[in-house]
């Protein structure tokens, strides 16, 4: 969900607004950039959200992103429905791009990738995204006009900082090069990201709209900015129940605590017992009275060093 937060403008680790990029052809009345003032307050909440800096930082658990896919999953299935819906109506009629743009063919691609064949019954509508989805019908179905605010703020932020996303999570989770599970992310019929962001601005300062329409269009769009974070906090929530996984190559982390069968290192095979948990192992060996003295020695001696080097 954090793509539609983020930039890659400056590279991967610095997170910018995605509409900085200046145009001396609009006017500050022009619909893209009251959006772009009117949501900046909403951006630097949601791009600081714990969620998301995890993740920009690599810390994203692969159950955790499997989810977020999820999440985005539902959500875009109810916009492009509602996108669908309202396609003719000159309020939405110039923003609709369903080949360039709509994701959720690619997303049902991530979710088989990662939960098989049989994903559609695996998978189900969290509290928070249901809130994000209610609104979005209620939009398309009674205030169509309103239904640009959430395309701008989701595929814009697409196509800016979820590539930054892409490259971070391909990496962090050791997904294939193939770009499979992440073809969200991916954008075959946009050749060039800037060059289409400008276009589908442009298409938005020319709609027919008068000034209080506008203005809640960038109140919408704050609110969709405020169900993004509701989901990041609620995914942030799961994430800290979620055991710790392998990073980097490494292994999961076993805190000592309960039984040490549950240990990721445990292993028993048919008949020959595996190696045991090496927090087990480490505590048991501490408790040796050879390693208790030449663990106070080693202590002792580089208390000493200290002492010495601070004279």
């Amino acid at each position: 969900m954090a793509s539609a937060v983020l930039s890659p403008e400056r590279g991967e680790g610095e997170i910018l607004h995605y509409e900085e990029t200046e145009d001396n052809n609009v006017s500050p009345t022009d619909l893209s950039e009251l959006l772009k003032e009117g949501t900046k307050e909403s951006h630097d909440r949601a791009e600081n959200t714990q969620f998301v800096k995890d993740f920009l930082k690599g810390r994203i658990k692969k159950e955790l992103f499997k989810l977020a896919t999820v999440a985005l999953y539902y959500t875009y299935s109810a916009l492009e429905e509602e996108i669908e819906r309202n396609k003719d109506k000159p309020v939405f009629a110039p923003l609709y791009f369903p080949v360039e743009l709509h994701r959720k063919e690619s997303l049902a691609k991530d979710l088989k990738y990662f939960y098989g064949e049989d994903w559609k019954g695996k998978i189900q509508c969290s509290e928070a995204v249901q809130h994000y989805v209610d609104r979005i019908h209620h939009v398309g179905q009674h205030e169509p006009e309103l239904l640009v605010a959430h395309a701008y703020t989701r595929y814009m932020g697409d196509l800016s900082g979820g590539q930054v996303l892409k490259k971070v999570a391909q990496r962090a989770l050791k997904l294939p090069s193939t770009e499979e599970g992440i073809q969200f992310y991916v954008f075959d019929n946009v050749s060039n990201a800037q060059q289409f962001k400008q276009l589908y601005r442009a298409r938005m300062n020319a709609l027919d709209l008068d000034k209080n329409t506008k203005e809640r269009i960038v109140e919408e769009a704050n609110r969709a900015f405020q169900f993004n974070m509701q989901v990041f906090d609620e995914l942030d929530k799961i994430g800290r129940s979620l055991a710790e996984e392998a990073q980097d190559g490494g292994f999961p982390v076993h805190d000592g605590k309960g039984d040490p069968r549950k240990c990721p290192y445990y292993a028993v095979k048919q008949g020959t017992a595996g190696p045991s948990c090496p927090y087990h192992a480490a505590v048991a060996l501490a408790k040796e009275p050879l390693v208790q003295l030449v663990a106070a020695f080693c202590v002792a001696m580089v208390a000493g060093a200290a002492a010495w080097y601070l004279m």
